[in-house]
């Protein structure tokens, strides 16, 4: 099995797959902003540019799996995304479970502008993604009592479990 899982990295089809998987978790965000109404929050917005990191270094490195810095390129996106996503989940859970003190009329419970670099201002070049139309404290969608921003944990958990198994496996076969 480890040998297997070793082999991953050097094949299209476990890139594509990565990739396909995170551009899905797009999709889904896209419908429950556009289907649903539910605005993204900043945070969500972070996560998305993190589930785009992952999809677009999946992607990169489906196109020569074989060559060392296209893998790379992947892995990159892999860890980063899914290490970066994963924190920015998890400020947004404790941001919903504790609300700031003094929240109301004038507290906010985020920012509503979105912190990227002047180079990359990603809400401005695609507001239909990127741009913040919600609050963070906002927990409007729950599925089994488990709420979206826990489900966004969950997904990147999950990224970062695959990724480190195929790494060990990755070591391991190489020893």
């Amino acid at each position: 099995m480890l040998k297997t899982l070793a082999q991953l990295p050097r094949q299209r089809f476990a890139w594509a797959l990565l990739s396909l998987t995170a551009f899905g978790l797009m999709i889904a965000a896209l419908a429950f902003q556009y289907a649903m109404d539910l605005g993204p929050c900043v945070m969500c917005i972070y996560i998305r540019v993190a589930v785009c990191a992952i999809a677009l270094g999946a992607l990169v490195a489906a196109v020569a799996p074989n060559n060392v810095l296209f893998r790379l390129v992947g892995w990159a996106g892999w860890l980063v995304g899914a290490g970066w996503g994963a924190k920015i989940a998890w400020q947004l859970i404790d941001k919903q479970s504790t609300p700031p003190e003094g929240f109301g009329l004038f507290g906010a419970s985020c920012d509503f502008i979105p912190d990227f670099p002047n180079w990359a201002p990603l809400h401005h070049w695609m507001p239909a993604l990127f741009e913040p139309t919600g609050d963070c404290t906002d927990k409007a969608w729950e599925w089994l009592g488990i709420t979206m921003a826990q489900w966004t944990l969950v997904s990147f958990a999950l990224y970062l479990a695959a990724a480190a198994l195929v790494l060990l496996a990755v070591i391991t076969q190489r020893r």
